[in-house]
Formats: structure tokens, C-alpha cells, sequence
């Protein structure tokens, strides 16, 4: 008699249905996500087929790719079948959409708006749980020459070296920066204290002709500018 797992083993599968097989088949658009998920973690459980599994981890994110990347180990292991080899198998593919679609962004290399700072460091700190602060350093044509990670902190603030800001600028020849943070609570309001880091290394930088030319507010969807409205 066979065994009732059998049933749910890849191997007794149509080829159709075979995620690999059908990548190669068919190519990777004609794939889910849930396919393609099954394609990384390669299996599911012994009543559970890998793509089953993979349906079922995104039916708790609403079916969204970016609920997805913000699970952590735990939270993945927390789905019977995902071991930590599976989970960190996952995680790092979300990283590598992440690390993908900030190069795609990156490529332009020219700011030329807020909403080129958005798409820029959104993959990066739009869905982070706790508050980074991050300064991009220009050319006099607004090119990106880098951009640097200041300070990483709670979701209730975080703290900035002025002079580490302007010291990297100097490093790099820069003429301009343009300042950058999220806001983990999804609130595009500025507090006080993001006024007063502004204030602090626009002043800072006049000294060394080094401009700042806006300071964004990140969140997961949105943006807010200090230069479009006229806090600068």
C-alpha cells in the first residue's frame, strides 16, 4: 500500500505541475508565487506539498511579496514544514528584490526629484521597524556618488553625527546631500526633532559650501519633502 505522503511528493506530480520543471517548460512568467517560493524551499512537509505550504505562508501576508520580506526567522519557522534553512532561504531572496529594485533605482543616477529619492531608498529602509537615517551625497550634476547609513535607532527616533555627515561629504568631493529617514509608524508628518537635524546640518554645511538640498520622509508607500514644501 502506498504510503499516504507519497501523494504529496513532487516526483508523482504532472511535469506541468513541477514548479522547476515548468520554469524550464514554460519559462519563470507562467510560474506564482507560490511556485516560485516552492522553487527555494524545495519541499514541504510529509502532508504537505511544497507549493501548498508556500500558498499558505502567503495567504497570512494577504498574498504581498513586500508582507512577506518583512517576516523574520522566527515568524517563518513558526510555519510547520519551514526549518531555518528554509526560512533564511526565503529572507535572502527577499533581500536580493530588495537589493535589485534600489540598484534598478540607483542606475538613473541623476536625483532630480523627491520621488527619485523615494524610489531609491525605499527598497532599502521603507519597511524596516525601527528608524535609519541615511544621507545621500551628490555631484554638482546631481549624480549619486554614494549614499551612507548615519544611524540606526528605535522607532521613537535616532541620533546623528553632524560631523560624520559632512566628514564622508568631504571624503567624496560632494556639493550637495540630500538627507533621508523613514518613518516605521507610516506617519509623513515631520517631528520637531527631524526640523532640528535639518536646521543643524544645513548650517553645518554652509560653512563647507556643502548644500543640503531636502530632507524625505520614507515610508512603505509614501514620501514627504522638506524641500516641495517649502521647509527648506
Amino acid at each position: 500500500m502506498q504510503k499516504k505522503q507519497d501523494s504529496f511528493s513532487i516526483k508523482h506530480w504532472s511535469v506541468d505541475d513541477r514548479p522547476r520543471e515548468k520554469l524550464i517548460g514554460k519559462g519563470k512568467q507562467s510560474l506564482s508565487d507560490a511556485e516560485l517560493l516552492a522553487i527555494l524551499i524545495g519541499s514541504g512537509s510529509k502532508t504537505e506539498s511544497a507549493v501548498s505550504l508556500c500558498k499558505r505562508i502567503l495567504a497570512t501576508v494577504s498574498n504581498k511579496l513586500s508582507e512577506l520580506g518583512k517576516l523574520d526567522i522566527k515568524q517563518l519557522m513558526a510555519f510547520k514544514g519551514v526549518g531555518e534553512a528554509k526560512a533564511i532561504s526565503i529572507i535572502a531572496a527577499m533581500e536580493l528584490g530588495r537589493r535589485k529594485q534600489s540598484e534598478i533605482a540607483l542606475k538613473k543616477n541623476k536625483i532630480s526629484s523627491s520621488k527619485s529619492v523615494f524610489e531609491l531608498m525605499q527598497p532599502i529602509i521603507g519597511e524596516l521597524p525601527h528608524e535609519e537615517f541615511w544621507v545621500i551625497y551628490l555631484n554638482n550634476s546631481n549624480k549619486v556618488l554614494h549614499k551612507a547609513q548615519l544611524s540606526k535607532g528605535g522607532i521613537t527616533g535616532t541620533v546623528v553625527d553632524v560631523r560624520l555627515a559632512l566628514k564622508i561629504a568631504l571624503q567624496l568631493n560632494a556639493v550637495s546631500v540630500i538627507l533621508t529617514h523613514n518613518h516605521p509608524s507610516g506617519s509623513l508628518k515631520p517631528s520637531d526633532a527631524d526640523k532640528q537635524i535639518t536646521l543643524k546640518i544645513a548650517e553645518a554645511g554652509k560653512v563647507l559650501e556643502i548644500k543640503v538640498l531636502d530632507h524625505v520622509i520614507i515610508t512603505e508607500k509614501a514620501h514627504f519633502s522638506f524641500a516641495d514644501n517649502n521647509l527648506l
